[in-house]
């Protein structure tokens, strides 16, 4: 592909006449070249370019984490046996705006649950640079149980950030929504409901945590039993249906975000030894989210196509074949005369054309 005349007209060569691209090798030496500084620099440009997508600092954002199995298939530094998933494996970590399927941060990290310190430390480095561009933005946090943990919770009540985060279960939660779990389990019995759904919220100080916490409930009462999901928030205002339903249940998004990212753009194959080179390639792959990204948004939104997955939009938009020809004045492309999606591309090319040179 390094002599493909599409390749070297979208890197700015001539498609004939220019030089080729570089091969394969060079690619992986590449990969390998960027030293620990090099990675945090481009890691601050992809918070940086996240921020940019905005024509204005917005008035409030969600931002979702969460992690992501990625099996090896060798000795690489950092993958560990994961009983969970019962693979050597890394977890690394996605952030999502998930309200915009923008990414904002991917970072690799060894294939065990991140402690509460971890995480913290993470957040500390993505809020401050975020901050640098955006001083007034309200953020709030959003993520499972995994990042519930008292460090990330103190940190975030410290610096003015909300946060949703899913709730481990115990005897004490059980008890203290016993009286709202009984009132559904009755009701759905009495009315031969196949399903009843409520909530509930009370106060919950666990022993590790400095305060209480205000913890929301949906509890779900079926033919099967009771089942019982908590989450703890820092929000003050809003009912515990809207909070688990609407905000809570909204980080679903991310996991289809996590899976364009890895399956669909195979960011997944970070087969280097060096935990560096496997980290340049997440910073690759998210540079291809962006592209794609950019294409589709660049899309009308009426069209079936504005809120295709990545790999409908390559297979129906970049997977074709075309006629490059160079002249001494232009480059010509062109396209079959059946080509399904001719006036879509035309419609993306001129809008994603620079303005200036």
């Amino acid at each position: 592909l390094r002599c493909d005349p599409a390749f070297k007209l979208a890197c700015g060569r001539l498609p004939d006449s220019g030089t080729d691209l570089c091969s394969q090798p060079t690619i992986s030496r590449w990969e390998n070249a960027p030293a620990l500084r090099d990675l945090i620099r481009l890691m601050g440009v992809m918070v940086d370019l996240y921020c940019a997508s905005y024509a204005t600092p917005p008035a409030a954002v969600t931002l979702d984490i969460d992690d992501t199995v990625d099996v090896v298939h060798g000795h690489q530094q950092l993958s560990l046996f994961n009983a969970h998933y019962d693979e050597r494996c890394f977890l690394p970590i996605h952030v999502y705006d998930t309200a915009v399927a923008r990414p904002v941060a991917v970072l690799l990290r060894p294939g065990k649950t991140p402690s509460g310190k971890e995480v913290r430390g993470h957040l500390r480095r993505l809020v401050r640079r975020i901050r640098r561009h955006w001083p007034a933005t309200h953020i709030t946090i959003r993520g499972d149980g995994h990042y519930g943990r008292p460090q990330v919770m103190a940190w975030c009540e410290e610096n003015g950030i909300d946060f949703v985060f899913g709730l481990p279960g115990n005897a004490v939660l059980a008890d203290a929504v016993e009286e709202a779990a009984d009132d559904i389990r009755t009701r759905r019995a009495l009315d031969h409901k196949p399903c009843l759904r409520g909530f509930a919220e009370t106060r919950y100080q666990a022993q590790s945590w400095n305060q209480q916490r205000r913890a929301c409930a949906r509890i779900e009462a079926t033919t099967q039993g009771l089942d019982i999901r908590f989450i703890v928030t820092s929000l003050k205002t809003g009912s515990a249906e809207h909070i688990y339903e609407t905000i809570y249940c909204a980080r679903g998004q991310a996991e289809n975000l996590i899976k364009l990212h890895k399956t669909q753009l195979a960011s997944d194959r970070t087969s280097c030894r060096s935990p560096l080179a496997n980290q340049m390639r997440l910073i690759l792959h998210t540079a291809a989210y962006w592209l794609i990204l950019t294409v589709r948004d660049a899309i009308p939104k009426a069209h079936l196509l504005a809120t295709a997955e990545f790999a409908t939009i390559r297979l129906r938009l970049l997977k074709l074949g075309t006629r490059v020809i160079e002249t001494a004045s232009r480059i010509r492309l062109a396209f079959a005369a059946a080509c399904p999606e001719a006036r879509l591309i035309r419609h993306i090319a001129a809008g994603l054309m620079p303005s200036s040179p």
